[in-house]
């Protein structure tokens, strides 16, 4: 039983040229784009560059844009199913349970490439942001968004959710914040979709159990958990007390380290910044973002062993980014969707065509057998 990796930690279980994850040396790049690059460009050229392999043609990206447009608005029933969900259901249930049942109609000609999977796909990209931005509106007690005409999604989803034009330094950070967590090779919620897809389901039902693995705290759950910690402490000067007191419970520092990076996360590297000078046009966004810089630095001093740094992950500054853009702490984890959807599409478009059923096998313990007994392997449908 010992030499069961349960984890499957460093275990190859295919190939990808969508994005590389280097650990070691902690780099992140898609397509072979290192993300400091990447950061800085237009949102859309992005998810293109993660779908299709290359940058897009100006009218390559128009067509994008256009295909998301066209998709944005939702379907009487879809409408019908937000209404009938009680109101204190987390936004993350509500895209995994409604991603199956969207409207998959079209409302525009496909002129991208990818066929089917590429379709349905992008009409869940282009679903997303209008189920969450009415969702928000909803439990505010507000009426249904309008479906904003801008070319721009994440532009077009902060008017429908507020219904003005958002700030310039506003959308750069939420584009910027996007654009890092589009894509992070095989993560949980990214092999949970392969798995789906290798049995030959629809892309929805796979990015539907994309999204339910990236609810979890030790994926994409921590940005919540990590803001409400910060929240939870009385300013910076307390932090050092209330981690000392965590650790020695047994608990743990949401969004501090990260299994994949053995050096610094590179999309906190970048995203920090963003944070930093969002959060400063407010005292009270200041007075947050000064507690998670005291919080990540007491979980150094008290955690970091020689030779093995220990830094904050991607989703321990997001939360203070969303923050400051108006967004409630449960609705951070939905954001994440929002923008990783991208990567989910890009590996069922990479998966399909050489997809394989995936299925491992398991070592069967016999009732009443010592444990490490090996009574079988199991195998079958």
């Amino acid at each position: 039983m010992n030499d069961i990796n349960i984890g499957l930690e460093g275990v190859v279980v295919g190939t990808t040229a969508v994005s590389d994850v280097d650990g070691a040396a902690g780099r992140l790049s898609y397509r072979g784009v290192n993300i400091e690059t990447l950061v800085h460009r237009p949102y859309l050229q992005v998810a293109w560059l993660l779908l299709y392999g290359a940058p897009p043609s100006p009218r390559q990206e128009q067509t994008l844009a256009h295909f998301l447009l066209e998709h944005r608005a939702l379907a009487p029933h879809e409408r019908d199913l937000l209404a009938a969900l009680p109101v204190d259901t987390h936004p993350m249930r509500m895209l995994q349970g409604l991603i199956p049942v969207l409207d998959f109609s079209s409302r525009a000609d496909m002129a991208l490439p990818g066929g089917e999977d590429a379709r349905r796909g992008l009409i869940v990209a282009a679903r997303l942001p209008t189920l969450l931005a009415a969702w928000l509106r909803r439990r505010a007690g507000l009426g249904w968004p309008g479906t904003s005409n801008r070319l721009e999604p994440l532009q077009a989803f902060l008017v429908d959710l507020g219904g003005a034009e958002p700030r310039p330094d506003a959308l750069a950070a939420l584009q910027a914040a996007q654009i890092l967590q589009m894509e992070h090779s095989y993560n949980a919620g990214t092999f949970a979709g392969r798995v789906v897809l290798s049995a030959q389901a629809p892309v929805e039902s796979s990015v539907a159990a994309s999204i339910g693995t990236l609810f979890g705290k030790l994926h994409g759950g921590a940005d919540q958990a990590a803001l409400e910690f910060a929240r939870s402490i009385d300013g910076p000067g307390a932090a050092d007390a209330t981690v000392a007191e965590v650790l020695k419970s047994g608990g743990r520092i949401m969004g501090i380290g990260h299994r994949e990076y053995q050096v610094t996360d590179p999309r906190a590297r970048l995203l920090r910044p963003l944070a930093e000078t969002l959060c400063a046009a407010d005292p009270e966004h200041q007075r947050l973002f000064q507690t998670l810089v005291a919080i990540e630095e007491s979980c150094r001093r008290r955690l970091e062993k020689p030779g093995k740094p220990l830094r904050a992950n991607v989703e321990f500054y997001k939360g203070a980014v969303f923050h400051a853009l108006g967004l409630p702490s449960d609705s951070f984890t939905a954001m994440f969707a929002l923008a990783r959807v991208w990567g989910y599409i890009a590996h069922a478009l990479e998966f399909r065509p050489q997809s394989r059923l995936i299925r491992p096998r398991a070592l069967y313990l016999a009732p009443g057998a010592p444990d490490g007994t090996l009574a079988g392997l199991q195998s079958g449908y």
